[in-house]
């Protein structure tokens, strides 16, 4: 399949006149989302009321759609769950390899890493206790700080501010080397780079669907869990739609099948309406295309910001292969340069 991005192009919202940069922190509007959600909530909610649970499929919209998702991060189906936010997913995975690694005490984490996902990793080891610790370093040094008493590597991938990328795949295996298990964040690599989690082995991965998957603010995030280990798995967060039998109401929880049992709270079923709409256009997109039209874009960008603004700084990876899809440039006015060119259209 090749991707028709023009095509693709047609099927979003953007408003006449405005030069959109920002998709890597809020995806811009499918045009069938309104409409779709619209449905959900007159046709599903209003007209079928609670039998819509069965009747319209809500009960098995977070596994069904996880997998859609799981094509583009290279996960197989039913390895892959949506639901809640991704403080929430992180913190589920945090425990569970924590549990997972009796006798070590150490969440190794870098100085680049979105700060909401150190936060949950700070408030869990204090909540611990008994010797947990959060520990960063620098990006380029975390392949050496992979010692004997780490038991998760919780990186990532994608840096949220300057596009530089981890590798995956080597930092995984250095992980698996020295007995730690390995959690990933997707937040700024899924739909934006070709991701491989089954290839890369993986252990856990989570992220989020309101930036480049386009689900709107608030679209629940994901997480995955290799094939391997789903079974050992024992979620730290025991919600009732992750039980064996939800309505069993039994008092005793048994978790659920695989990556069922990673499910919390009520799935949010009006923004997944959303997701469904953007998923409709994700379906028909090789995350190859993407990453070979997303370099030719961003070249173009930094080619022409340094011959205009020689005064800017490139703060990205030169090399693309190095970075994610986006980039940034630095300035001591930054935020006045931001706050003009939204005065002109471009966000």
């Amino acid at each position: 399949m090749t991707t028709d991005f023009s095509a693709t192009r047609a099927a979003f919202a953007l408003p006449e006149g405005v030069i959109y940069l920002d998709g890597n922190s809020l995806g811009p509007l499918p045009k069938a989302a309104a409409a779709r959600v619209a449905d959900r909530v007159t046709k599903e909610w209003g007209g079928m009321l609670i039998t819509a649970w069965n009747r319209a499929g809500w009960m098995d919209l977070p596994r069904r759609l996880g997998d859609r998702i799981g094509r583009l991060v290279g996960a197989a189906p039913g390895t892959v769950v949506l639901g809640d936010t991704l403080s929430i997913k992180v913190y589920q995975a945090l425990a569970s390899a924590l549990e997972m690694r009796p006798g070590r005490r150490v969440i190794l984490s870098d100085t680049g890493n979105f700060p909401s996902d150190l936060y949950i990793a700070d408030g869990l080891v204090r909540t611990l206790g008994q010797g947990y610790e959060l520990r960063t370093v620098a990006p380029e040094e975390v392949a050496a700080a992979i010692t004997p008493d780490v038991a998760v590597l919780m990186l990532t991938e994608v840096d949220y501010r300057t596009g530089r990328r981890h590798d995956m795949a080597r930092l995984t295996a250095k992980a698996h080397a020295a007995g730690a298990l390995a959690l990933w964040d997707l937040a700024h690599s899924a739909g934006a780079v070709p991701v491989d989690l089954t290839a890369a082995k993986a252990d856990f991965a989570v992220g989020c669907t309101y930036k480049y998957l386009n689900a709107g603010p608030g679209g629940p995030a994901f997480i995955y869990i290799a094939p391997a280990l789903a079974a050992q798995v024992r979620p730290a967060l025991s919600g009732w739609l992750g039980h064996e039998a939800p309505f069993a109401f039994d008092p005793d929880y048994r978790p659920g099948a695989g990556i069922e049992r990673m499910r919390v709270g009520t799935p949010p079923i009006l923004q997944m309406a959303a997701l469904e709409a953007s998923m409709e256009i994700w379906d028909r997109v090789e995350m190859a295309d993407v990453r070979a039209r997303s370099i030719e874009l961003t070249e173009a960008f930094i080619r022409g910001v340094e011959a205009a603004c020689p005064g800017l700084t490139l703060a990205s990876p030169r090399d693309p292969a190095g970075r994610g899809s986006q980039v940034s440039f630095r300035h001591p006015e930054g935020y006045a340069i931001m706050q003009a060119l939204d005065r002109k259209s471009v966000v």
